[in-house]
């Protein structure tokens, strides 16, 4: 890495997910995983994680297919905002302010080179718990779920890339983020890369899309409190017909102990648990990972199974 980030991205706000099975995909972000319903629009519900300060962490669509619609990032300041809008128009990438969703001000919606939807925004209204979700504790925004797995927070967002480097080079040069870790092939090319806005290990991956397609996801990552969470979590998704794709298990890169399940609508989601994994070091170096070391496996063996290569959304 040449220097510390720029500061400008405080950190991921929220996703908008869209999905084919609407009902269905409702009832596994809030009966399976616990989020909290907090108003509708249209076609579209908004979810928060327990854990989170804002409005909503998840905007879930009704669409005629499955995969990412917009990612939302919050700038650490109104300054900052308008520093990283000024860098996205010097840099020639078309962009409009928009002000279409609860709890915000105006964001600033862009598209990163492989075509997903970017929107930067600042103002953002605290969110407050009605009666029956107050916390027993005044510096938590709301009361844990009693069902579910009771994710904490959105974690983190993995794009699928037509070309890896390119898109890591908009998050680095554009938005301000550090590389923490990547993939490079025996080829030189880039496969994938690991970026973060703070002192979290990642918060946006970009991962080859073998498929050549452009704009797709590879999935979105929700944090537990626990490793047992995650263990928990596979039962429910066992007892309750929900696909397991791979998991419980640790990755090698980042070290995350993960599980990752398909939603009813298709999108593949990761339940992770790095809460106790930072990078605090403002000179952190780029760890690259050969292919010979990626063909070992996870941390502790298990092989990386094909559909973790050849899924993403839309199919």
């Amino acid at each position: 890495m040449t220097g510390p980030p720029s500061g400008d991205i405080a950190h991921l706000g929220h996703v908008h997910l869209r999905t084919p099975d609407p009902d269905r995909s409702l009832w596994f972000f809030t009966r399976i995983l616990g989020l909290t319903e907090n108003g509708r629009s249209g076609d579209s519900v908004y979810l928060r994680t327990w854990d989170d300060y804002e409005h909503h962490s998840l905007v879930l669509t009704a669409h005629e297919t499955s995969g990412l619609g917009r990612t939302a990032l919050r700038a650490s300041s109104e300054q900052a905002l308008h520093a990283r809008v000024k860098a996205l128009r010097e840099a020639g990438l078309p962009g409009k302010w928009e002000e279409d969703e609860p709890g915000l001000g105006p964001l600033y919606v862009t598209h990163a080179p492989d075509g997903h939807e970017i929107a930067l925004y600042w103002e953002s209204e605290w969110y407050e718990a009605p009666p029956e979700l107050r916390p027993g504790l005044k510096n938590q925004p709301q009361a844990k779920p009693g069902h579910g797995v009771g994710v904490r927070r959105l974690d983190h967002v993995n794009y699928l890339a037509a070309d890896v480097a390119l898109e890591a080079a908009f998050a680095q040069d554009l938005l301000g983020a550090r590389p923490t870790e990547q993939i490079m092939l025996d080829s030189g090319r880039i496969a994938a890369r690991w970026l973060t806005f703070s002192s979290k290990s990642y918060d946006l991956v970009h991962t080859e899309d073998r498929s050549g397609r452009r704009g797709r996801l590879h999935h979105i990552a929700f944090a537990t409190d626990s490793r047992d969470d995650i263990l928990r979590a596979a039962d429910l998704c066992l007892d309750n017909g929900v696909h397991i794709e791979t998991g419980p298990h640790k990755h090698a890169i980042q070290q995350t102990f993960f599980l990752y399940v398909y939603e009813p609508g298709g999108n593949r989601m990761e339940l992770c648990n790095p809460l106790t994994r930072l990078v605090l070091a403002p000179d952190w170096p780029l760890i690259t990972w050969t292919e010979a070391e990626r063909a070992k496996g996870q941390a502790w063996g298990l092989k990386t199974i094909e559909s973790f290569h050849t899924h993403g959304t839309p199919p």
